[in-house]
This record gives structure tokens, sequence and C-alpha cells, in this order.
């Protein structure tokens, strides 16, 4: 019994020891850097391994700032957390641990490790589509020759950009290109902001034949169907915002948008408006009632945009119902609801929004239009109750949120306002119906002078040609006058307004509200457009609070600055020409600091 005690013991012994000693012998050798502060943050000691990282220098003794700025400030940082982070330090990465009641820094190398990480996450595939906007309308009238001499420099122009970049790049249709390449490789197309556009772009200008790409890119995602299925959607996207930009997007990512620095071109033909309208009379076909709504406080385009649709509704023998919050009018819209008194058949469809619930049923059609965001929509529980029963008419570049299922679109960022392209549609409406009425054309015509600020703005030949049909069938030029006359109290507002402009160096104008003032969203969007008027100036901004709290800025150019990238960049939106953005929770200080950044970001 004495024997296996002394053994015992003698183990014990011997494995304590030997444990002790590990113990020692990892403290100075395992590869774990271990370093002790005092108080004043001075180092006490370091263990072997670490002291390599700070060559030959002596350190004990020191204040850590001293011996490394750099590692002091990450200790500082991450000096209250509880768990290991990884952190950079010089050439190295690190996995640290602070232990504060001690004082102890523990620094784990992770460098190999990450380094592998980041060329794993260097090497994912990033799959894009490539299309020339334009491709058609530019070589119709063109001769063979011509055909392929423009088409074999921009095949170069791409190849040239592709081998710059390492990236596979594949013609696969006229006007369609297909690329391959690394995440590694994305981040430098990025840095470079897609030059490709600006070169291409400029040099076909110079010979009057302006093309402009488009590319929808996807990344972020091991399934290819999948990453080439959401490479075309950001193509769509990168189309229905206008063209020539690029839309950069991971499947569950945010966008992000370069380029759309010109004014989308008009097209030459108006196949598709004939092609939407004969798909509108067949969805219409199918439907029980249509529901039609503008966005929160509607406009005169809005507004006509629904009386014009309510019309072929009625030319296709369906009931149409216009949806409108009749607490958010302003003063234009407002007169035209009064003088719609006159028209008790017309006045009758006009219902809100808890009636419009109450009346929609599964087999109803809802049509969005002058907007594409659910969440500015009069109603979003309406969309969400037609959901899949919805259609989207717009002339707005469209954005990252956008209706999920919608059956048809009908998105043309180059026309002047939504009552222009369903004015189009008239002309492929059956003649044996009831003709639109004076009050409908003059709301359609307001819609398009507003809209155009009596066409001087976003103008082309069909603008005119749809003004034209308007005024054929009866708009009364001095009614839309009459529409949209001001009161005295809002022209003295924007007055005051302009009386507080700012400029930014000579070419962009900014006026911000006074603080505790609640200004009318429609009273600053028209300051902003009357500063357009002073000589010089390209881009006027206006910052103003808002009755619903918020901040609200609107942005006006005149085509040769890009507002809709500033605005986006606050979470707005709109056109290169006319945006606007809505800020939470901030002040007009906050607002005006955030507004000049994004100005100077995107200069």
């Amino acid at each position: 019994m004495k024997a296996i005690t002394e053994d015992t013991t003698e183990y014990i012994s011997d494995l304590s020891y030997r444990i002790k000693r590990g113990e020692q012998e990892s403290l100075i050798k395992m590869p774990v850097g271990i370093m002790f502060l005092n108080g004043e943050n001075e180092i006490e000691w370091v263990n072997p391994y670490l002291q390599k990282y700070f060559g030959q220098e002596e350190i004990l003794g020191k204040a850590l700032s001293a011996v490394d700025k750099e590692l002091a400030t990450v200790v500082k940082k991450y000096v209250a957390e509880k768990k290991p982070v990884e952190v950079s330090w010089g050439d190295y990465r690190f996995q640290m641990l602070i232990e504060n009641d001690i004082h102890a820094v523990y620094l784990m190398d992770i460098t190999r490790y990450a380094k592998i990480e980041q060329h794993d996450k260097d090497t994912d595939v990033v799959i894009g589509q490539i299309f020339i906007d334009n491709y058609d309308e530019v070589t119709q009238t063109m001769n063979d020759k011509n055909v392929s001499n423009i088409s074999n420099y921009v095949t170069n122009e791409l190849s040239n950009w592709a081998k710059k970049y390492q990236m596979y790049l594949k013609r696969i249709d006229d006007d369609h290109f297909f690329i391959l390449a690394y995440t590694s490789v994305l981040e430098k197309l990025e840095k470079d902001r897609f030059k490709i556009l600006d070169r291409i772009r400029e040099r076909t200008s110079k010979q009057n034949l302006p093309l402009t790409l488009s590319m929808g890119i996807s990344y972020g995602e091991d399934d290819l169907a999948l990453l080439s299925k959401a490479a075309q959607n950001n193509l769509d996207l990168a189309l229905g915002r206008g063209g020539d930009q690029v839309v950069v997007k991971a499947p569950e990512g945010q966008a992000r948008f370069y380029g759309g620095k010109t004014n989308p071109m008009e097209k030459r033909t108006r196949v598709r408006a004939r092609m939407i309208a004969q798909a509108l009379q067949e969805l219409m076909s199918q439907t029980d009632q249509v529901f039609v709504m503008g966005h929160k406080y509607p406009d005169m385009d809005s507004i006509g945009a629904c009386l014009g649709l309510r019309r072929i509704a009625a030319m296709n023998q369906k009931k149409c119902w216009i949806v409108l919050d009749n607490e958010k009018l302003h003063s234009d819209v407002t007169r035209l609801m009064d003088e719609l008194s006159q028209y008790p058949e017309i006045k009758g469809t006009v219902i809100s929004v808890e009636e419009a619930l109450e009346k929609a049923t599964k087999q109803s059609l809802l049509i969005m239009v002058d907007h594409s965001k659910p969440s500015i929509s009069t109603s979003p529980e309406l969309y969400k109750k037609l959901a899949n029963r919805m259609m989207v008419i717009d002339h707005h570049r469209r954005g990252e949120e956008f209706p999920e299922n919608p059956i048809l679109v009908y998105i043309e960022p180059y026309a002047s306002s939504t009552c222009e392209l369903i004015t189009e549609m008239f002309e492929y409406q059956s003649r044996d119906s009831e003709p639109i009425n004076k009050i409908e054309a003059t709301a359609m015509l307001t819609g398009i002078i507003i809209d155009t600020k009596s066409f001087t703005l976003r103008t082309g030949t069909r603008t005119f040609d749809a003004a034209s049909y308007l005024r054929s069938v009866g708009a009364d030029s001095a009614m839309a006058q009459h529409f949209m006359k001001e009161k005295v109290d809002n022209f003295l507002q924007r007055n005051h307004l302009i009386d507080r402009v700012e400029f930014i160096g000579n070419r962009v104008a900014l006026c911000v509200g006074e603080k505790d003032k609640i200004y009318d969203s429609v009273i600053a969007a028209q300051a902003a457009d009357a500063l357009l008027n002073v000589s010089g100036v390209e881009a006027s901004y206006v910052v103003t609070r808002r009755s619903d709290e918020k901040i609200g800025i609107s942005a006006r150019s005149n085509g040769k600055a890009n507002v809709q990238v500033v605005m986006e960049e606050l979470g707005g939106g709109g056109h290169l020409s006319n945006a606007a953005t809505q800020l939470k929770d901030v002040s007009i200080d906050v607002a005006k600091e955030e507004l000049l950044r994004a100005i100077e970001e995107n200069s």
C-alpha cells in the first residue's frame, strides 16, 4: 500500500512539473504573441514570439504609442471587446484578445489564412451582360459597310478593355455581349468607374453615331444559373433607368450605379407603344375591374395619367376606379377635382383608399402610374392585395425598389411624362367607343406642360405630337393655365426660399429653408426650377422641412449635371435633370452637410 502511495505521489508530482513546465514553455515558445501593459499603457513584458514583430528595438518600459502608433490605435479601439477580433497591423493580420483585468494583449498571427481567404474571395466568379442601348436605331439607316465598321469598333474597344482587365468577353448578338471575371477585377472596374462607357459614347458621338452601353453585373453567388439570372435582372434595371449605365449588385445586396450621365435617347418608333396598348387591352379583357393610382401627394401628371387610363378602360368596356387620398392634394389637383364636379360620371369613379380595398377582388387589375416604388404609392395596402395582378406605367428611371411580380411594365425614361405615354395609346383604341373628353384631355396636357416646364425640359418630338393630339380632342389651354395658378401665400413662400440662395462655385445653387419652418414640397420644387433661370447655374437644390417632419430635398438641372445620382446617394431618385429625396431623423444642417458631400462625390 505504501509503495502504491509513493508511486502515485511521484506520478502526480512528475505530471504537475510537466504541466507547469509546459505552461512556461508555451508562454515563451507557442506561436501566440503575448504582451503585458501597465495602467499607463507602457509595455511591461512581451514573449519572444511577439518580440520579432518589433525587430531588435528595445521596447520594455516604453509607452505602446511611442513604440508603434498603429498597434496602439488598434488596442485602444478594441479595448472594450470581450471576444477575439480580427485586426490588421502592418502587413499582418491577427486575431486579438484583450484581457483588461490583467492588462494582457494576445495576438495570433493569421496572415496566411487571411491571404487564403482573400484569394478565395478575389477569385469568386462575376458574370456580366453588356447591351448596346441604341444599336438598332443608329444602324437602321446605315449601309452595310458603315454598320460593319461601327460594329467592329465597338467589338475592338470592348475586347481591348476585357484584355486589359483579364476578363473573358463573348459576343452573343449584334448588340449583346457576355463577360466572365473575378471579384478582384470587379473592384478595379468599379475604381475606374467603368470609363469604357464614356470612351465609346464620346468617340461614336464625334462621328454623329452616338452609341451607349448598359451593363448588368452580378457576383457573390456560387450557383452560376442564379448568378446569370441576377446579371440579366441588373441589365434590365440599367435599361429601365434609361441606359448608358452599369448596375453592379449581388443577388441579396444593394445595387451600385455607374454612368447614367446622359439623357436617354428618344426612340424613333412607336412599336412598343402599340404593343403595350394591345397588351393592356388583353389584360383588361381578363379582369373584372381596374384600379389606377399614382404616388402620394399626386401631381397633375399622376392624376392626368389616371384619368387617361380610366378613359381607355371605358373604351374597353371595363369599370375603372381612380384611387385618391383627398387629404394630400396640391392646389392644382384640388382645382381639377372641383372642375370634375361638372362631370359626375368621372367624379363618381374617384374613390378613397378604404373603398378601393373593399372593392378589389382577385380578378381586379391594378395599374401604378407615374411611379414604380410601392412604398410611395397612394395605397401600399392595395398594392399588397393586388401584387400579382398589377402593371407599371412610368417615365422615371427605375430604382432598386420595384414590384416583384408585375404582369406588364411600361417604363420609358426618354418620355417627358406619363401622360405622354398614355396619350400615345389612344391611337390604338377602338374608334367606335366614346373618345377622350375636354376635362381629361386638359388634365393630361397640364401634366405634360408641368413636367416639361412648358416644353423646355425633357421634350422630344413625340411630346409635341402628344400635346397636339390632346389639343385636337378638346384640351383647353386656358383651363390648363387656371389649374397651374398658384396661391398668393405659395408665391411669397417660394420667393422667400429663393431669397436664401447661396452658390457653390458658379454652377450649383443651394437654398436651405429656415430650421423650424415647414414648406410645401411643391413650392420647394418650384424654387428649384426657378433657380435654373439664373445665368451659369447648371444644378439647383432646395432643402426644406416638410409637414411629415422629414427633410425634403428637391433637385433640378439643365441636363449638363446629373442630379439623379446625387439624390440616389441620399436614398432618393428621379431623372437626370429632375430628382428628389426625403431624409428621416436628421436636422436641416445635417441634411445640408450630407447633400454637399454627395454633390462633391458625384461632381
